[in-house]
């Protein structure tokens, strides 16, 4: 299978990538059958050189059947050349777990319970000292 992918060149800390053609079983870094454009990330988002591409190359390279990595379809998505990939859905390994919600949920309905009546019997009262002041003022 044929891959449109990203190589890494540049120097350490310095990335610089070249968009290529591969088969999917070469190494990243490997060999490739045709290099398509150039990404650096260095550049400014609005700079014309921070993402070059090959248009006519990479369509006819999309026709005959290469998939494009997610981050190489994000720039071709970018660039009008192909709709945008639907967003996965994030993990939820960082949500509580099952009992732990169950808690959570049983913990805000004590609370709520308890404010509930809490609220009520100032309400009670106030008509209460209502009468004592009617009270004093008639003494």
């Amino acid at each position: 299978m044929l891959a449109i992918r990203m190589t890494r060149h540049g120097a350490k800390k310095r990335p610089f990538f070249h968009i290529v053609v591969a088969d999917s079983r070469s190494p990243r870094d490997g060999r490739f059958i045709e290099k398509l454009g150039t990404y650096n990330p260095l550049l400014p988002r609005e700079h014309a050189q921070r993402i070059t591409l090959d248009k006519e190359r990479i369509v006819h390279w999309l026709k005959v059947g290469a998939q494009p990595s997610d981050r190489v379809a994000k720039f071709l998505a970018q660039a009008e050349m192909m709709k945008p990939r639907d967003r996965r859905e994030q993990t939820k390994k960082d949500k509580p777990k099952a009992k732990a919600q169950e808690r959570a949920k049983a913990a805000a309905g004590a609370a709520e319970a308890a404010a509930a009546p809490a609220a009520a019997p100032p309400a009670a009262a106030a008509p209460a000292a209502e009468g004592d002041a009617k009270e004093a003022a008639a003494s």
